[in-house]
């Protein structure tokens, strides 16, 4: 388990705490799991920790395969797409629970194929 994400006791809940090294981590498994998908990392990651939320807003490559799929096949494009995000949401709550520890609600994700822009929220359980 890593222990770079600090936290912090609120009443009966356990938070993560907003700081730089914490930060850290959570940009390097973000880019780890893109890397690992697709190749390659983000062009812009922003994490922002927020009492119960995490959120990283991130700004994709463009796959050559993914414009080669879209100019011939846009349907199977968008398909491939919505699964891709599914397996990313997938990975990253395998990751944050077994570097971090991190006790998961939810992981939201939207992914805009157009603008390659993706906001993840991960919602941390209350007890």
């Amino acid at each position: 388990m890593c222990t770079s994400l600090e936290f912090t006791v609120e009443g009966d809940r356990i938070l993560p705490l907003d700081t730089n090294e914490g930060k850290k981590t959570l940009y390097r498994i973000y880019n780890e799991i893109s890397k690992e998908l697709f190749g390659f990392g983000t062009t812009l990651l922003n994490v922002t920790i927020d009492n119960t939320m995490i959120t990283f807003v991130a700004k994709h490559r463009r796959s050559p395969r993914s414009t080669a799929l879209e100019g011939e096949i846009p349907n199977l494009k968008y398909e491939v797409d919505f699964y891709m995000s599914s397996i990313y949401k997938k990975k990253l709550k395998e990751r944050l629970d077994e570097d971090l520890g991190l006790d998961m609600e939810a992981v939201l994700r939207d992914y805009d194929p157009l603008t390659q822009w993706a906001i993840t929220n991960i919602i941390i359980r209350e007890p």
